[in-house]
């Protein structure tokens, strides 16, 4: 016999998928500054659908950047309470030639609907809103309270909601975070993550001579900032892919053996990962450590984009004044980005070639996180998702950063479920970005049944 909550979403499935259309049409691009008034529509309708789904003292927060929407229900004394975070924010569509269909007129195939911020993270932020509508309506009330807070500036480093969880630190306390913007490791397979890698973002600028200078007469005596560059790059990570900033690698703790017996059991193949995924001709990486391992507890060096001198049509012999690149490092937990910052400043510092000024510039910080699968805020997640899906939930970790979850533990000192619906191929940040959505549906079931897990205390 179906529940009041089970009744509710089915009855109303097509008004759900509306509105999420709606959403997704909505161009909140937040890295372009033409997109300003897509950002404070898209702000707006979070506060409307709060609103409308019975969520009090809504309110959309003014910031440097972009708005931030907050809400709460409050009426569940003696229980938990939740805090639900997410982003209205997208990443830019491009390329637009890419698209089967816009990326901002959302389009439903084989079950998916393609639109640009379908899973990151409109889709899945639109799940906790209906989650809420879907108990208040069926119910009355929510079994445990909830506060949302919901931003605008994810995709371009989210300063202004990690600087408010900072500042209100009472006004957002909560006994649990919930964030769904993380993926299920296979379809149809429920799964928590419970550790990202943390980030430290660079750009590395040399300079040589103070202009541009002719090959033919400077070439042999003037410094050239692209070789020299590319000798910094080339000698930061050897060739079996150890990284030789020195003491990078002292505080790196190795998952437990238990954890590492789990991941072994996961359905991974890794031929179809390279082909699939990759569609390189071979995998790199650290010898001596499985494709997982290397994406999820161990930590990386990678260089972005390298810039300068002359790129166009034809030719013209210039030694450039300047050249730089982009050097990002993912960091595991225990490693601290400010430590390690310093430590790759002062070995880029020491790599300098003669009569080269190189800089490092930090763009992005953040903190590697690790949650316990046994908490039970954790476990009543799990329990949720295994109800929901029908078969065990799997823990895995995540390669990525999401820098809020960081700043949530820090400052408000309690775990985060990373409750995340997407699939591997969703496409996040590329053109034909989609969200499944029978599991859109399945994932307002799995956070009604989180929260009266968590009143229920299992």
């Amino acid at each position: 016999m179906a529940s009041s909550v089970d009744t509710y979403i089915e009855s109303h499935q097509d008004r759900f998928l509306e509105e999420l259309k709606s959403f997704l049409a909505i161009p909140s691009v937040s890295t372009l500054p033409q997109h300003k008034p897509d950002i404070e529509r898209a702000s707006a309708f979070v506060a409307e659908r709060l609103r409308a789904a019975g969520i009090e003292n809504v309110e959309r927060i003014p910031t440097d950047g972009h708005p931030l929407v907050y809400g709460e229900w409050m009426k569940a004394p003696g229980k938990p309470t939740v805090l639900c975070y997410g982003h209205y924010d997208v990443q830019p569509p491009d390329p637009l030639e890419e698209w089967v269909s816009p990326p901002f007129e959302p389009l439903i195939r084989n079950g998916n609907i393609y639109a640009r911020g379908a899973a990151d993270d409109k889709g899945q932020m639109y799940i906790h809103v209906k989650a809420a509508e879907t108990l208040l309506a069926a119910q009355g009330r929510l079994p445990v309270n909830v506060k949302f807070l919901i931003e605008g500036e994810e995709e371009v480093g989210g300063k202004a909601v990690d600087r408010y969880v900072a500042e209100h630190p009472t006004k957002l306390q909560s006994d649990v975070a919930l964030v769904s913007d993380t993926e299920m490791f296979a379809p149809g397979l429920p799964t928590l993550c419970v550790g990202l890698r943390g980030l430290v973002y660079t750009e590395v600028v040399a300079t040589g001579a103070a202009q541009d200078l002719h090959s033919g007469i400077f070439g042999g005596a003037a410094p050239n900032p692209l070789l020299g560059l590319a000798r910094i790059l080339s000698q930061l990570i050897s060739p079996d892919y150890r990284i030789q900033v020195p003491g990078f690698y002292d505080d790196v703790e190795a998952p437990s053996p238990e954890e590492k017996a789990s991941w072994a059991r996961l359905p991974f193949d890794e031929n179809e990962f390279l082909r699939e995924k990759v569609g390189s001709t071979a995998l790199v990486g650290e010898e001596g450590f499985a494709v997982l391992e290397r994406l999820w507890v161990r930590p990386t060096l990678e260089v972005h984009g390298i810039v300068g001198g002359f790129m166009g049509e034809g030719a013209k012999t210039v030694i450039p004044a300047k050249a730089s690149a982009k050097v990002s490092m993912r960091l595991v937990p225990r490693q601290d980005p400010q430590e390690i910052l310093a430590a790759f400043q002062k070995e880029v510092k020491r790599l300098t070639p003669r009569g080269l000024r190189v800089e490092v510039k930090t763009l992005s910080t953040a903190e590697p996180v690790l949650m316990s699968p046994s908490h039970p805020s954790i476990q009543a997640a799990a329990r949720a998702l295994s109800d929901t899906f029908r078969q065990p939930t799997v823990y895995v970790r995540g390669g990525g950063s999401i820098p809020i979850v960081a700043r949530i533990q820090e400052s408000l000192g309690i775990p985060v479920a990373l409750m995340g619906f997407g699939l591997p191929d969703d496409r996040l940040h590329s053109p034909n970005e989609k969200f499944h959505l029978p599991n859109f549906f399945a994932g307002i079931r799995a956070v009604t049944r989180f929260w009266e897990n968590l009143a229920e205390g299992r």
